[in-house]
């Protein structure tokens, strides 16, 4: 144990001797730019290109996926999609019976298109179109949708 990390010291000694003080080196065209200075500095010598394709194994092994090019953006959900409703239609039914039915189908209309529901028959039942039907005012603060 002791003899394997003395080699270590010694080969990392000798690495560092071989490092020039000149830390600006020149980048090589067919190298990646991504490319850390210490991979040029380490890749110096005799041996070059023994230690530049044990070096890019290394930094491919420990950089996965950080220099890959962004995955491109899911597409966007579509919009959904609700049934066209007749709200003209379904309005004029819903208001058949109202004592004032031009009032009623103007209010009717608009809360049709609001909330994309117009509930079932003359009268009652606006919980069957939720929250947004039940709780929808005028300015005096009483219930818009008949």
């Amino acid at each position: 144990m002791g003899l394997r990390a003395f080699h270590l010291v010694l080969f990392l000694l000798f690495c560092v001797a071989q490092v020039s003080s000149d830390l600006h080196s020149t980048v090589n065209e067919e190298e990646p730019a991504h490319i850390s200075q210490a991979f040029h500095v380490f890749t110096r010598g005799a041996e070059r290109r023994l230690v530049q394709g044990i070096a890019l194994r290394l930094s491919k092994y420990l950089n996965i996926g950080q220099h890959l090019p962004p995955a491109p953006a899911p597409a966007p959900a579509p919009a959904p999609h609700y049934a066209h409703l007749d709200c003209g239609g379904l309005c004029s039914h819903r208001c058949s019976l109202h004592s004032r039915p031009n009032v009623c189908l103007r209010a009717c209309g608009t809360c049709c298109v609001r909330c994309k529901c117009v509930p079932p028959g003359t009268f009652g039942n606006r919980e069957l179109c939720g929250k947004c039907y039940t709780d929808m005012t005028t300015h005096g603060n009483k219930t818009k949708c008949p």
